[in-house]
């Protein structure tokens, strides 16, 4: 049985993307940024809580903290969706094409399989976008002494949602024309990229204000 990515150590994980292997690979990677961009969050969120500048911002450090907690998990497990989603990619694709049958049945798992790999990417670019929120959320009150971490979590994110775009935009040619997938695809690209640069630079400048 296949090791699950989050059991790797970070340095066999590492030695792992870096194999003629392309699974796992930058839909995994993207994923896992995201969740090291959420778990900064929280780190931060934990470091804030309880302090004297904390004070009628609890409950909104709670809910940041949860958002944080909820991200992380699901974004590492989006790591091992977009392994599993590639992987029945690559098994479909070898399927025999000897017989019209057969071509036919090849065709009907590689759409599926492509589905798939579509929308583990698009979860995790949305998941990772929500991450980008709360970092958002978190710099204007986060403890000062590690606000550079809210700007490195946002970071993350940021690069994160840029990955998990591509992934999606690679696939998409394989996709039928006609398929309903499509649309929603193509949308959630130009919607998240059309707006990153911008909220990047909202952040930024939200970070530098308390490093000043």
């Amino acid at each position: 049985m296949e090791t699950r990515l989050a059991d790797l150590s970070v340095a066999d994980l590492v030695a792992r993307l870096a194999t003629h292997d392309p699974i796992p690979g930058g839909g995994s990677a993207s994923a896992l940024t995201g969740a090291m961009a959420a778990a900064l969050v929280q780190m931060v969120v934990e470091l804030t809580r309880g302090r004297p500048a904390a004070e009628g911002r609890e409950d909104e450090l709670t809910e940041i903290g949860v958002a944080a907690a909820g991200f992380q998990s699901e974004l590492v497990r989006l790591a091992e969706v977009d392994a599993a989603a590639y992987r029945t990619v690559l098994d479909a694709r070898r399927l025999p094409r000897e017989t019209e049958r057969d071509r036919e049945a090849r065709r009907v798992q590689v759409d599926a399989a492509t589905r798939e790999a579509i929308r583990a990417p698009m979860a995790t670019a949305d998941r990772a976008s929500r991450v980008l929120d709360i970092a958002w959320r978190l710099a204007p009150i986060g403890n000062r002494n590690a606000i550079s971490d809210v700007g490195v979590g946002a970071e993350l994110a940021a690069a994160a949602i840029r990955g998990a775009l591509l992934n999606v935009e690679i696939n998409l040619p394989y996709l039928p024309e006609d398929d309903e997938l499509r649309p929603d695809a193509e949308g959630l690209v130009r919607e998240l990229r059309g707006g990153l640069d911008r909220r990047e630079r909202e952040i930024r400048a939200a970070v530098a204000e308390r490093l000043a």
